[in-house]
Formats: structure tokens, C-alpha cells, sequence
């Protein structure tokens, strides 16, 4: 399960991000920069008045890379008894000793190392940061003025981060001026936590104070804890990520067709010799019938993003070479119909460079009638039911 991490600066800041139900209540000053810290002496008062209601992370501040002013620094914030010490990790070549010097703390307390999207992070100091005992690792953005963590990290290159530090007994985040689109788009890397702060703020300035309005909105584009009904195998953590709650599909609303056409991308394809080792331009089309859950959308529950059907195909081109087009056109529909609310979808995939036209396959595969409205959804292995027994349609085989 993915939990909501929101930034707060005062008591009442903690109070409206707590009724509006947050999971982690972090403390920063977003005044002092991207993990300005408060006074250790406020980071005590404030965790006292959370008093356990949601555990309490704290930043250290934008510290310079020097081990033991990291170390001291980190030691005072954790002495006020928090339960996530959150220590910046800049780039340096004593990012690795800075590391070593908090696994005394790291023995004690569960504290999470922030590597930073737009300052080309080091991954290979996930290693570094497991070997030393750190609870978990987490992605942020340096500079909130210039771009959101999608901005400076393509969605490609977040999988591997999060599988990378998951296999290494690291909780993840992800965080980095996240705004209510990106929720969608970044549910299905399954990081533990999404951390926010100006989507929670009046007119999403982060300086601003808290809006309560905004809360609401992004916790309920994030599931919450599983329900006890289970009810025909649903899992509504994962429903409600898409607008789904129970009784909420009318299927006299219908569907409606979400497209993506024309996507070319390089992609490593292709069973002959000569095909290996480089890439060929790949066209995709992809369209996919969803269920409506409102005759009057109006935010990003109520919708499917394209940016997910976009963001699944780089995932799977960057996973590396396919054989057959056949293989990546199934992957791709195998994606889009993670999301419950897919009926049906559409895959053609062309092959741009082996002749004066485009060559390749198109498949439509569905899910089964009465798996549309109760789907189960295994949030681990992504196996969404799919019915394999769709048609295909073929221009050539690959």
C-alpha cells in the first residue's frame, strides 16, 4: 500500500493534514529550501501534539556534505523522539561517508536518505545507505522552482529505483513538487509513500498555508488502508486510485475511449540477428474503453490518464530487447488493463524502418464480463484477470 506524506510547518497545519487523513506527518520549514528544518526544539513540541495519532518524519536541512555535521545534526532531531530522521544526500564525494557516519543513529532510529531527481542522484548509493542500516530511501527535487520530479526523472527510470531499494530492505518514497496528475501516473511503481506539500497549499504555493480543500483532494486520488468487506475479491486501496468506489460504475454511464495514437519511440526489437544491438523506430496506437463513474468529471477521479498508457510503454521499451512485436504489443494491453475500469483495449504496434511502410501487429484483448465491474487485482504481480481469449488482428509477424 501506498501511504500519503504530507509536509506541514505549524500545529494547525498538523491538525488539518491529520483530519484530512494522512498517513505521515512530516516536518520541515519550506521557507529555508527543498528540506529547510525547523528548530529541533519545535520538531519536539510538534510530535508531543501529534501524540502517535500518524507517525512523525523530520528534516535535517540542506546540510553540507560533512559527516559529522550530518551525524550531530541528525542525532539532535532524533532525540525528540520522531520516528524518521530525513537527511539530504547532495551531490559529493563524501556522500558515502556521510552515510557511514549515521549507522550508529541508523541502529536506533529509522532514518531515510533523500537523493534529489534534478541533481543527477547517484543510485548506487542505495547500496551504501542499506549497508548502514538506513530504514529507506526517497526521491525529492532540489530546486522546487524549476519542475516537478517527472520533469527531471522520466517515469522509466523510477521502476528501477524503487525495485532497486525495495530489494535491499529500503522503504521508498517519492516526492519532488508532486501535483494531483502525477498520482495516477506514479500508483503504479508501488512506492510505499507519496510525499506532498505545495498540492496541499492554497493555490499550490508551498509557502502558503495548508488548504484543507487540497488535502481532501489528494488523499482521495490516494487508497487507503484495505477495507474488511471483500466482497467478490475487490481490492478498493487500488479502486479507489482510480475513481472506483463500491456501488460508484453505473454501467448505464457507458464508457468512454481513451487514445493514444501515433507514440513513436526507439525501441531494441526484432528475432533477427541483424535487428539486435540497436534501435528501430516503433509506433504505437493504443486505445482503451473505461468505465465512466460520473456523467460530470471534474478532477482526476473521475478520469483515466493517458499519461498512464504513455508511461507504461516506456517502462516496458526500457526494460530492454523483445523478440517479436507480438510480445510487446501483449505487454502493453497486459499494462492497461491493470486499471479496473478497463473494459477493453485496443494495442497496434508498427515497425517503422523494415520497408516503405509500417509492418506489425494490433490485438484487442478484454476483460471478461464479469470481471468489469468486481475485478481482483493482485497489487503485486499486476495480474488484472485479463481475458486471453480476445482476437487479433495481424499486419506481419516479427
Amino acid at each position: 500500500m501506498t501511504r500519503m506524506l504530507a509536509s506541514v510547518r505549524t500545529a494547525d497545519e498538523a491538525e488539518i493534514v491529520l483530519s484530512g487523513g494522512a498517513d505521515i506527518i512530516d516536518l520541515k520549514d519550506p521557507g529555508a529550501g527543498s528540506l529547510g528544518a525547523l528548530p529541533v526544539e519545535e520538531i519536539g513540541r510538534l510530535r508531543r501534539l501529534i501524540a502517535g495519532r500518524a507517525p512523525v518524519s523530520a528534516v535535517c536541512g540542506d546540510l553540507p556534505m560533512e559527516p559529522e555535521t550530518i551525524r550531530a545534526t541528525a542525532e539532535a532531531i532524533a532525540a525528540t523522539g520522531i520516528d524518521y530522521v530525513k537527511v539530504g544526500f547532495f551531490p559529493s564525494g563524501k556522500a558515502a561517508d556521510c552515510a557511514g557516519a549515521l549507522a550508529g543513529l541508523a541502529s536506533r532510529t529509522k532514518v531515510v536518505a533523500v537523493l534529489f531527481a534534478d541533481l543527477v542522484p547517484d543510485f548506487e548509493l542505495l547500496s551504501a545507505f542499506a549497508a548502514n542500516g538506513f530504514h529507506g530511501a526517497m526521491l525529492d527535487t532540489a530546486d522546487k522552482s524549476k519542475g516537478r520530479l517527472l520533469d527531471h526523472l522520466l517515469p522509466e527510470r523510477i521502476p528501477p529505483f524503487v525495485r532497486r531499494s525495495k530489494s535491499l530492505g529500503l522503504m521508498t518514497g517519492l516526492s519532488g513538487s508532486l501535483e494531483e496528475p502525477d498520482i495516477p501516473r506514479l500508483l503504479p511503481f508501488h512506492p510505499d509513500f507519496l510525499g506532498f506539500r505545495g498540492a496541499l497549499c492554497d493555490r499550490s504555493r508551498r509557502t502558503n498555508a495548508i488548504s484543507a480543500e487540497a488535502v481532501r483532494r489528494i488523499r482521495a486520488l490516494i487508497p487507503e488502508e484495505r477495507r474488511e468487506d471483500t466482497t467478490a475479491g475487490v481490492d478498493y486501496r487500488l479502486l479507489a486510485a482510480r475513481g472506483y468506489s463500491p456501488g460508484s460504475v453505473d454501467p448505464a454511464l457507458g464508457t468512454d475511449r481513451i487514445f493514444v495514437s501515433d507514440f513513436v519511440l526507439p525501441v531494441e526489437i526484432g528475432a533477427y540477428s541483424f535487428e539486435h544491438g540497436h534501435t528501430q523506430k516503433v509506433r504505437f496506437d493504443v486505445s482503451a474503453d473505461v468505465l465512466r463513474v460520473t456523467d460530470a468529471p471534474e478532477d482526476m477521479r473521475h478520469v483515466f490518464s493517458y499519461d498512464i498508457i504513455m508511461d507504461g510503454i516506456r517502462a516496458i521499451v526500457a526494460s530492454g530487447h523483445v523478440q517479436l512485436t507480438e510480445t510487446l504489443a501483449e505487454q502493453v494491453a497486459a499494462r492497461v488493463l491493470e486499471s479496473p475500469r478497463v473494459a477493453r483495449v485496443t494495442v497496434r504496434v508498427q515497425k517503422l524502418e523494415l520497408g516503405p511502410g509500417g509492418v506489425g501487429v494490433e490485438i484487442e484483448r478484454k476483460r471478461a464480463a464479469e470481471k468489469t465491474l468486481a475485478p481482483r487485482f493482485d497489487a503485486v504481480s499486476g495480474d488484472s484477470g485479463a481475458d486471453v481469449g480476445a482476437h487479433r488482428k495481424k499486419g506481419a509477424t516479427s
